[in-house]
């Protein structure tokens, strides 16, 4: 037999207050959208500043340049999939109608997805600046003002592997609950 709760109108009160508290992180996914502003803006002033070097330089410099655009982009969708993943997971869902632009994640990233996927391109981006420092290093010549000490290489080499085993621990953990909660 059910029994019911007596009604209370100060913890009503408080639940509603607390239920509507959520909207208070609307400002910030409407900050990380200019963020997103920001990031296109430096792609396109560096794009429109380095094309014509990377066209006419070495094909290193090229490379380089690229993965400047990339570090940039894998920025951009960072900021993207924890705003719409914050947003719907905290916030509200987002309407988008019958819309076939709506991205297959949107509305399945929880928690524990949004962690992995914000690690991972950490990893990336990680992974992107470390190549950007070996590549810089193959170029005695014209790298004489981004060269990088053994010290720098090894520092940088150390927190891309402390990204990855995160990146790894954190994956396992997840994992680890998944499996509990199913002989639950």
């Amino acid at each position: 037999m059910e029994r019911r709760r007596r009604f209370n109108p100060i913890e009503s009160l408080l639940e509603f207050i607390l239920f509507n508290s959520r909207w208070l992180l609307a400002p910030f996914y409407l900050g990380l959208i200019g963020v997103i502003v920001v990031i296109g803006v430096a792609f396109f002033r560096r794009f429109i500043l380095e094309a014509e070097a990377a066209m006419n330089g070495s094909p290193d410099h090229a490379v380089l340049f690229v993965l400047d655009l990339i570090d940039l982009t894998l920025a951009a969708n960072l900021v993207m999939i924890v705003t719409f993943s914050g947003y719907e997971n905290f916030v509200s869902k987002i309407n988008t109608g019958n819309s076939p632009d709506r991205p297959s994640w949107m509305g399945k990233v929880d928690f524990s997805g949004l962690k992995i996927r914000v690690i991972a391109s950490i990893v990336a981006i990680s992974a992107i600046a470390l190549l950007k420092a070996f590549m810089e290093l193959a170029e005695p010549g014209e790298g004489a003002g981004h060269e990088i000490d053994n010290i720098r290489l090894g520092w940088m080499v150390g927190i891309h592997m402390t990204f990855v085993v995160s990146g790894v621990l954190l994956a396992l953990m997840d994992y680890l609950t998944s499996r509990s909660e199913k002989h639950d």
